[in-house]
């Protein structure tokens, strides 16, 4: 049913992480006419190498919390897409589990958040109703982009290989909190999505780690007085 909301919209590359056999009878039965979108899909064994040639990646998510935070609508996400989005750039939208969506782990691999606003008394959609309103919006935004900015972002893979630096180079001065060093780094990595930093401020942002791992070589991970 997904194929489906994709194909209507006029989507079709599909990337399936961990999942069940999409060949199963029911699968093939529901995708009707959009059951070549399905057997075309990409598999992946995680989320992180689904996503890690992505520039701009979209979390969804229908709750709120400490990690939950600048959460867009389908219609700011559709518009970002058309001011940052250009020939080269790939982006991805990125949809959980249909019982409990995605991880806070999972969320924390994505450079924005999304949610569909809904009422308070059953804000729960299906799966295949998300998708086909965040492609509708996609799809309403394609008709008047004025393709976009010549801007070069970092991809997922660049950007998680600037945050284990970062994360290793924290821990070695003693900066992140060996009982929860990920509580920090979620934070971290909210200023560096939000910065929208490109290869080139990313290879900076890594040579300067570099010259920290440098000079706090003989550091012993204690503080002085």
């Amino acid at each position: 049913m997904a194929c489906r909301a994709m194909k209507n919209m006029g989507l079709t590359r599909l990337r399936i992480v961990n999942g069940c056999d999409r060949f199963h009878p029911e699968s093939l039965k529901f995708a009707v006419a959009a059951r070549d979108l399905l057997e075309s899909a990409q598999l992946f064994p995680d989320l992180l190498s689904a996503i890690e040639d992505c520039t701009l990646t979209v979390g969804t998510t229908r709750r709120h919390g400490k990690y939950r935070q600048e959460i867009l609508s389908p219609p700011e996400v559709a518009g970002r897409f058309r001011e940052l989005v250009t020939f080269d750039c790939r982006a991805a939208l990125v949809f959980g589990r249909e019982d409990n969506g995605l991880t806070t782990e999972e969320l924390s691999l994505c450079r924005w958040h999304a949610t569909i606003p809904t009422s308070h008394e059953y804000g729960s959609l299906n799966l295949a109703q998300s998708v086909l309103l965040f492609c509708y919006e996609l799809g309403k935004a394609a008709e008047t982009a004025g393709g976009g900015r010549p801007l070069e972002l970092a991809t997922s893979c660049e950007m998680e290989a600037l945050f284990a630096h970062l994360d290793g180079t924290l821990n070695k001065i003693g900066f992140l909190n060996d009982q929860n060093p990920a509580h920090i780094m979620r934070s971290l990595r909210r200023i560096f999505f939000r910065a929208n930093l490109d290869n080139r401020e990313v290879t900076v942002l890594r040579g300067m780690l570099t010259q920290i791992d440098w000079a706090s070589s003989a550091f012993d991970g204690r503080k002085r007085s």
